[in-house]
């Protein structure tokens, strides 16, 4: 058995591509139009585990998702989890569960899909503002 991909729903592909390539840095590797089924899906991977990919499927006919939390979330490892938080921050996502231990944090795709980020080796040192900030919605 090989893990293939993980699929999500998305309602807005290019708020999503965003999200995934420019601000966590995954890379788009195909993409698919199915003008017959009324959907695009579009596979992303990060550039250290290729064989491991995401697919986002986003269907042309408008349709809401909720949250979905028996899905549970999609995690990455991550070279700084502090740098990582603050850039997902100043580009206005909410860090929902901070890296207050310097290893583990969960953020909110544009699609409430949780994510979480775990720092790669060993945790770093607790570093304000992240060790004092609490907890921000679901995650």
């Amino acid at each position: 058995m090989k893990y293939l991909h993980t699929m999500v729903r998305v309602k807005n592909l290019e708020d999503s591509l965003k999200f995934y390539c420019d601000l966590l840095g995954l890379k788009e590797t195909r993409r698919k139009d199915v003008p017959a089924g009324r959907f695009t899906l579009v596979f992303l991977a990060a550039e250290e585990s290729p064989e491991a990919e995401i697919e986002l499927t986003c269907n042309w006919d408008t349709e809401n998702y909720d949250e979905g939390r028996n899905f549970g979330h999609l995690a990455f490892a991550v070279d700084d989890i502090y740098a990582t938080c603050q850039k997902l921050m100043d580009a206005g996502v909410t860090i929902n569960r901070p890296p207050r231990d310097g290893h583990m944090a969960f953020v909110r795709s544009p699609d409430n899909i949780s994510i979480e980020l775990l720092q790669k080796g060993d945790h770093l040192p607790e570093r304000e503002p992240w060790a004092s900030m609490e907890n921000t919605g679901k995650w």
